[in-house]
């Protein structure tokens, strides 16, 4: 058998655990542990000990490399009806050859569902053809939700991404023994956290009773805009911009159009997971979704890295100004949000992220609302449902 789990940024789903108990059970039938990285930095040893611990005495070389994805097939299947004609190419079927090629009787796709910002709903069919799948098909897949737009797609379990990839799913992955091992997994009142539920099968059924208790757990409602936000991000799981921006997209429903948000980011060093991203960020900025479509019709690097022009969307579209390091070339334009970031925390005492309760505190008179870990839901306020 094969796992297929996820890495070290999704460390809060437990699929760590779940991994090694499948070692427990499988023994030396499990042949192999591959970490669904995506578009992250490939793993480092000390992390592959800290999220698999138990692998190191059931399976010392379980955890395998990343073995170059095999095109499937690439179909002209465009949903650009679905974001106004603005985009017309094939999405190609990608796959590790691993998965598609490595002969397993059984191959347990695990991981955690939770909204998402380029699929509605993370995981399911997303964590093969994305998270194992070749760099064209994450680049035009993120590219497609991102122009799709982000309030249309986030924490919604049906939309023009995760068709694509059920139809390529349906049609290319079907004669491979594929189950998926899916957790939902939610905040408890004293602010630890609780696997709420646990969902395994080999269908879209199986996704769907996820996504359903996941909209419950993780999607947080509020009555009210918030008008100041501090987003924590726990160093262990946040050293770039391209992870901690989530802090951004998964707040800005729920943020007043002249609210400030105000990101405590101990972790973060860099801006993209590769020297390549990272350059491309410094270079375009955070500049929104219009500035961003036209660098990629003028600009042939940025048109050749869609993953990191969806980013670039996705983390400031029209509700954030430019991140320091990143160019401004309209500086007249309105920001319905100011963000900061990089700011000494020793500017901010009462800001000390232990010192803050999941929600909203007081704080001098001021109600500020606090997460502390915006990898774990969505908020919004009803107005913008």
């Amino acid at each position: 058998m094969l796992a297929v789990p996820p890495d070290q940024t999704r460390e809060h789903s437990r699929a760590g655990e779940l991994t090694c108990y499948a070692g427990e059970y499988y023994g030396d039938r499990l042949k192999a542990v591959l970490p669904a990285v995506g578009t992250h930095t490939p793993m480092r040893q000390d992390q592959i000990a800290h999220m698999f611990p138990a692998c190191r005495w059931i399976c010392s070389a379980c955890i395998t490399g990343e073995p170059m994805s095999r095109p499937l097939a690439k179909f002209p299947r465009s949903s650009s009806r679905a974001v106004g004609g603005k985009l017309s190419y094939a999405w190609p079927a990608q796959v590790n050859r691993l998965i598609s090629q490595g002969g397993f009787d059984l191959i347990l796709s695990i991981g955690q569902v939770v909204p998402h910002e380029v699929i509605g709903m993370a995981n399911y069919t997303k964590n093969i053809l994305i998270g194992a799948g070749g760099r064209e098909s994450i680049n035009r897949s993120h590219y497609l939700g991102a122009v799709y737009g982000m309030e249309r797609i986030m924490g919604r379990a049906d939309n023009p991404v995760r068709s694509v990839l059920n139809y390529a799913s349906g049609h290319f992955l079907r004669h491979l023994p594929i189950v998926y091992v899916l957790t939902v997994v939610g905040r408890r009142t004293d602010g630890g956290l609780a696997v709420r539920g646990l969902f395994i099968g080999d269908d879209i059924e199986c996704f769907h009773l996820a996504a359903e208790l996941s909209l419950k757990v993780n999607f947080e409602i509020l009555d009210q805009p918030i008008r100041k936000a501090v987003v924590y991000l726990d160093p262990h799981e946040f050293h770039s911009t391209w992870l901690g921006n989530k802090a951004v997209y998964r707040t800005r429903m729920a943020l007043a159009d002249d609210a400030e948000l105000i990101i405590l980011a101990p972790g973060v060093k860099e801006f993209g997971e590769d020297k390549t991203i990272d350059a491309l960020i410094r270079k375009y900025g955070y500049r929104g979704t219009p500035a961003t479509l036209e660098a990629v019709q003028a600009n042939a690097d940025i048109a050749g890295d869609l993953s990191a022009a969806a980013h670039l969307i996705h983390a400031s579209s029209e509700v954030a100004s430019p991140l320091p390091g990143a160019p401004d070339t309209s500086p007249g334009r309105r920001s319905r949000s100011r963000l900061q970031l990089w700011r000494p925390q020793r500017d901010a005492p009462a800001l000390r992220s232990e010192k803050l309760t999941n929600g909203y505190n007081l704080i001098d008179g001021e109600e500020v609302f606090f997460i502390s870990n915006p990898g774990l839901g969505l908020w919004a306020h009803r107005s913008r449902l």
